[in-house]
């Protein structure tokens, strides 16, 4: 098992997970998700890569992206509210459906907070829906606790697009 930074030659992989991610997604709240698509093209996945506020890294099991961690470097600074504060922010964490259970998602989550860690970071963030249960279990098993709630109401009577049913 190898994690490192993502490169050109690990797009295919990264798409594959990104529809996986998506799904989960899409299964959980179709009213808000399509499916089955990805959050970004080749061509985005081709320059977010080069992006170093925005680290994106993989673990490579026999050769192949078995998981992948998006991540956003984020720094409050000479705010009015808000300590100076630097974060990571983990926005998309994915392992390969036919590796669960082989550690891929702690190495990833591991190597994340030493990677954070390195840079100075205080804390690492990241949303989890509530319609993925696993996903929640597995981020509190790392340690992580609720910093804050996002809440809604569906109103009946709208759809995403504006539209009335």
């Amino acid at each position: 098992m190898e994690i490192r930074r993502a490169r050109k030659g690990d797009i295919e992989g990264l798409l594959k997970l990104l529809v996986q991610v998506n799904m989960v997604h899409h299964l959980g709240r179709p009213d808000l998700f399509k499916g089955p698509t990805t959050k970004y093209s080749k061509e985005d996945l081709m320059e977010l890569l080069g992006d170093d506020n925005k680290p994106v890294f993989v673990c490579i099991v026999d050769n192949e992206v078995a998981g992948h961690a998006f991540c956003v470097k984020s720094e409050f600074k000479d705010n009015r509210l808000m300590e100076d504060c630097k974060t990571l922010y983990i926005d998309d964490i994915c392992v390969d459906e036919g590796r669960r259970g082989e550690h891929v998602g702690r190495s990833l989550y591991e190597y994340v907070e030493g990677y954070a860690r390195d840079i100075g970071c205080h804390n690492i963030t990241l949303n989890v829906w509530e319609c993925n249960p696993g996903a929640r279990a597995f981020y509190e098993a790392m340690g992580m606790g609720v910093q804050k709630t996002g809440m809604e109401k569906i109103l009946d009577d709208q759809r995403c697009d504006g539209s009335t049913r």
